[in-house]
């Protein structure tokens, strides 16, 4: 039975899966050449800490990301694990060609005042916003995890830190990322600053363009670094 890979693996089985996915589109890489150091990137203007999320032969957020992707457009469970399933769409995909055609997208948040969010598309920013994240009693944790729910519209509800209950209904353009934590659109009088339980807000307008320019899978990172341009 073939292995199933998740976050961790590593080895001769990972660099094969990260070919298929590569040669499909969902990869920001391809094969160059049969030596480990032997890829390259399929874009120029790569951001550091996206660069940083590439490692041939590990399963990282980055291979996780594209699994899921590729999951969600073959109609396969979302776990980001490449098991039996995954392997036996991937050979039908390649065999038949079925490449990947929304492109290569990527979400940075910076948490340094003024919080800014960037959209990275296939080698250039399309969006810079002022964006909120977590108060300090509910914080946005720092690192890459892939978008694994998205809706265009939904009530959140729950408690604050202090026990308070709030409902909101009608939250537009909504992507979770880590748990309970989404990027999502919210009106505010003012953004750049911590104000939200942890998720990721946005103006309405560029929470829209977001969500319209993202999938199942694309990476989110949160940082305390910035991105040039935009």
């Amino acid at each position: 039975m073939l292995p199933v890979l998740g976050l961790g693996s590593h080895g001769a089985a990972v660099v094969q899966l990260q070919e298929s996915l590569a040669d499909l589109g969902y990869l920001p890489v391809r094969r160059a050449g049969s030596g480990k150091t032997d890829w390259v990137w399929r874009f120029q203007d790569i951001p550091a800490p996206l660069r940083q999320l590439w490692q041939p032969g590990v399963y990282t957020a980055m291979t996780a990301g594209a699994v899921m992707a590729f999951e969600a457009d073959h109609g396969l469970a979302v776990d980001g694990l490449a098991g039996p399933k995954v392997s036996a769409a991937l050979a039908t995909a390649l065999r038949n060609r079925q490449k990947h055609t929304r492109g290569y997208s990527w979400v940075y948040v910076s948490t340094s005042n003024p919080q800014t969010l960037w959209l990275w598309k296939d080698g250039r920013i399309v969006l810079r916003s002022l964006a909120n994240t977590g108060i300090a009693a509910a914080p946005t944790p720092a690192g890459t995890w892939p978008v694994y729910l998205r809706y265009r519209s939904q009530t959140m509800e729950g408690t604050t830190p202090s026990g308070a209950y709030y409902r909101d209904p009608d939250v537009p353009w909504v992507s979770y990322f880590y748990r309970g934590d989404a990027v999502h659109g919210f009106p505010r009088a003012r953004y750049g600053f911590p104000q939200s339980l942890g998720c990721v807000e946005l103006p309405v307008a560029a929470a829209a363009k977001v969500w319209n320019n993202t999938a199942i899978g694309t990476l989110v990172t949160v940082g305390s670094g910035t991105l040039a341009g935009g």
